[in-house]
């Protein structure tokens, strides 16, 4: 079963996504800041992390760079979730480590193909 850390600090979007995945068939881990985000991905191995940008303790932009810092964690690709939708906003996360980049308020469809695109990469990777 796939599963999937999802790092979000507003109840209302972690109960959403974290049920519309599960019915899924995804298993989904949750985390509700970014330090708790990059200890979960140290601990639990996910698939893939849904990273919300503006988080307490450690935000969004730290957490990918911290994650991606430790070379203790294997390659895992990210998405950032975020309502910064400006000029620049996309090539932040991307920058900052992040695969890929969703704005809120969330498509599920549309986040549903980008976790679906990034996972076979992380299979290739593996394989390599």
């Amino acid at each position: 079963m796939t599963r999937i850390l999802l790092v979000e600090d507003h109840e209302e979007i972690w109960d959403f996504l974290s049920r519309r995945l599960q019915r899924r068939g995804y298993e989904v881990i949750l985390a509700h800041d970014g330090q708790d985000g990059v200890e979960k991905t140290r601990v639990a191995s996910p698939d893939i992390v849904l990273l919300d940008m503006n988080l307490p303790i450690l935000d969004g932009w730290t957490a990918a760079k911290t994650i991606r810092a430790d070379t203790s964690i294997p390659r895992v690709p990210i998405i950032a979730l975020t309502a910064h939708a400006m000029s620049g906003d996309r090539e932040k996360t991307l920058a900052a480590g992040c695969d890929d980049y969703h704005a809120k308020p969330v498509d599920f469809s549309k986040l549903l193909g980008q976790i679906e695109a990034l996972l076979p990469a992380k299979t290739e990777q593996a394989a390599q």
